[in-house]
């Protein structure tokens, strides 16, 4: 089977997920098309515009399956060349941007949430890496629709409901590790981009509150970082001088392993999550989770995983401090298993769906 496999904004998620899929089912013959992660409002509007006039012989030639992310402009990039209108499409939803949290600095426009929409639509079918994921989408896109003026088709929210279903993003079988926490040492990891929809206030707000409880812990801080790094990372830096474990990014991908066995907990403070690879891998290195009581997470990790309340600094801190006093009396933590989302496991149901989408046939 010949795939096309277009990646409209090859982010580090998207990458991870891309870089699997190709590996774990190499019996099919891929071409790949990239685009950078990066200058986001131009790649969603004009990824059809770059690849249709300058990837139009690659995009011409006979596929038996169209992958794509759900950043690709599909419904453009269709009408751009004519042979991919008539090739069995499945579309990838590793986020939404209906849920997508609002920093209040950026431009508001309904444009990205569109492209959604179009694309889920001109999709002959769709995957979700979450029920979340999906859930948030289809509500979003009913609210959007129910504020346009008029001439807005009936059933176009059922379309995508009955064409669609959740398959997680798998973890790679190198994630799986056994936990090397150090015996009389807690080590906390938080493990995100360093980016306001990660919520690092959330982070420096319960971090503050932690040490002030009179409890010995360790704080690594590792994550992409990009030009513009919110103000709170230099104040939990000079907040935490003495407790700062490892700070910044970490290329090698071997001593980050590492760093996540040496964890007793792999934090989130996420404002938004659609899956939380990264603490998924936390868990898989032997880590115990620590998230919200909400987003992706409450189909994740079990409760006594997730804090909230109406000050989730407080409670988050609290959740804590009663997991660092559990080792201090020699109770060890019990490990999240994750194992499910292996992709030794998971290649099976990819190649199921993916046979289906491309024979025309309905997915259940």
């Amino acid at each position: 089977m010949r795939i096309l496999l277009l990646s409209a904004y090859d982010a580090d998620s998207h990458v991870y997920w891309r870089e699997g899929l190709v590996a774990h089912l190499s019996e099919y013959q891929w071409t790949v098309l990239k685009l950078p992660g990066r200058y986001f409002s131009w790649r969603m509007r004009g990824n059809s515009l770059s690849w249709a006039f300058s990837e139009y012989e690659t995009l011409s030639q006979p596929y038996d399956l169209v992958i794509a992310t759900s950043m690709t402009d599909l419904s453009s990039l269709r009408g751009f060349v004519p042979s991919l209108a008539n090739t069995p499409t499945l579309v990838y939803f590793h986020e939404n941007q209906f849920a997508y949290p609002s920093s209040g600095k950026e431009f508001k426009s309904v444009e990205p949430c569109i492209l959604n929409l179009y694309t889920a639509l001109a999709a002959d079918y769709c995957l979700f890496n979450s029920e979340y994921n999906r859930k948030t989408m289809l509500e979003g896109a009913a609210a959007l629709l129910a504020k346009l003026p008029d001439q807005v088709p009936l059933g176009l929210i059922e379309r995508i409901r009955k064409r669609s279903s959740v398959l997680s993003v798998p973890l790679c079988d190198d994630s799986f590790l056994p936990s090397t926490a150090i015996n009389g040492e807690f080590t906390i990891t938080w493990n995100h981009r360093w980016e306001y929809d990660k919520n690092p206030q959330l982070l420096l707000d319960s971090m503050r509150l932690l040490s002030d409880l009179d409890v010995d812990f360790t704080l690594n801080i590792v994550g992409q970082q990009f030009r513009k790094i919110p103000k709170q990372f230099d104040l939990l830096n000079a907040l935490l001088a003495d407790r700062i474990g490892h700070w910044g990014y970490m290329p090698s991908r071997l001593a980050y392993q590492q760093l996540l066995q040496q964890s007793d907990v792999v934090l989130s403070t996420a404002l938004h999550d659609y899956q939380g690879i990264a603490v998924l891998e936390g868990a898989a290195a032997g880590a115990f989770p620590v998230v919200p009581d909400r987003l992706a997470y409450t189909e994740l990790f079990p409760e006594g995983c997730r804090y909230s309340g109406e000050d989730e600094a407080e409670t988050l801190a609290l959740l804590l401090k009663q997991l660092i006093d559990y080792k201090k009396a020699g109770r060890g933590l019990k490990c999240v298993d994750v194992s499910h989302l292996n992709w030794t496991v998971m290649a099976d149901h990819y190649r199921r769906i993916i046979q289906q989408v491309a024979l025309g046939n309905v997915v259940n």
